[in-house]
């Protein structure tokens, strides 16, 4: 028999190698318990949506899929100890839009684009452009009528400096050429409240905190941020009806390091978005004021990228500083 040359018999030998171990990987993960973390204390939409996915994907990929919280600093502290994990596909993030926001705010250990790699969706949920009932506005075009009418006379709630409800905010403004004082609040419970005080008159909040007061006629809605109605709210138009191109929803999904293997991320992406599908899940989400987030990881990455450029100069153009 002809002897092959050693190195052609040492890649033969390596890729033989290779090629098994990949498909083993595939069939074994997940072999142990797997982390989710998230960066917000427990009670949220975000953390109610993550622990459904996790409930559903420790079901159906026979592994616990536990939740775990790490708050503080903008979920900057939970990204970075994602990042420093090992790329095994057994510590994953609750990723959500402040990831794409923080990058321009924040001198950050880590790159959130360059060390993460997107796994899959969860929700999807419009802010919401609300106002007091008091303000003589009931339309997205009266609203900018009267801010124009009386420029630094409205005060316009945020549920945090450099939140996406404030660059929404910031957006609107530089988008429809009106001037209205910010006012940042420490989350979306004390912006409903003296949202519903009159304290302050408008606001761009998450819509879970916001929808009940709004079935109660407690706050009038204008529009939503999203490019198309919400489930939630079908009268109510979004705002690129009359701003084209305006979008600023809130999102939440996983990600995981960057190095980790294509063929574990498949599996995650698959498996969540079959828990999407799932009409308990869907219900649940639907409840929230949120809907399902289906999305493959190339076109999530894509996303991320893009609201990370977009929002760095809104955050510029505006000369927001974080707290």
């Amino acid at each position: 028999m002809r002897k092959l040359p050693r190195r052609r018999f040492l890649l033969a030998a390596a890729a033989a190698l290779q090629a098994p171990a990949t498909i083993v990987r595939a069939e074994t993960y997940p072999a142990r318990p797997v982390r989710m973390i998230i960066g917000f204390p427990p009670g949220g939409a975000t953390d109610i949506a993550a622990r459904l996915i996790g409930q559903w994907l420790t079901d159906h990929l026979g592994q616990p899929f536990i939740v775990e919280s790490r708050p503080g600093a903008v979920g900057n502290i939970a990204t970075e100890a994602v990042v420093r994990a090992a790329p095994d596909g057994y510590t994953l993030l609750v990723a959500v839009g402040a990831n794409t926001i923080n990058p321009a705010l924040y001198d950050l250990n880590f790159n959130f684009v360059r060390d993460m790699a997107m796994v899959a969706g969860i929700l999807r949920t419009p802010l919401v452009l609300e106002v007091n009932p008091s303000l003589p506005v009931h339309s997205l075009p009266e609203l900018i009528a009267y801010a124009k009418a009386n420029p630094g006379k409205l005060t316009i709630g945020s549920f945090g400096t450099g939140s996406i409800s404030h660059i929404a905010g910031e957006l609107f403004k530089m988008t429809t050429g009106t001037d209205m004082v910010h006012v940042p609040y420490r989350g979306s419970a004390p912006l409903v409240v003296d949202l519903l005080g009159g304290q302050v008159q408008v606001a761009f909040d998450n819509l879970p905190p916001s929808i009940e007061h709004i079935r109660a006629g407690k706050l009038r809605p204008l529009a939503v941020t999203t490019m198309v109605r919400s489930p939630a709210l079908p009268d109510v138009p979004p705002v690129a009806d009359i701003l084209p191109g305006f979008e600023a929803s809130a999102w939440a999904s996983l990600a995981v390091p960057k190095a980790t293997p294509r063929d574990i991320i498949e599996i995650l992406n698959k498996q969540t978005n079959a828990g999407l599908a799932d009409p308990t899940i869907v219900a649940r989400l639907a409840d929230l004021g949120a809907t399902p987030f289906v999305i493959s990881p190339a076109e999530l990455d894509r996303l991320v990228a893009e609201q990370t450029d977009k929002w760095a100069k809104v955050i510029r153009a505006a000369n927001i500083k974080a707290d």
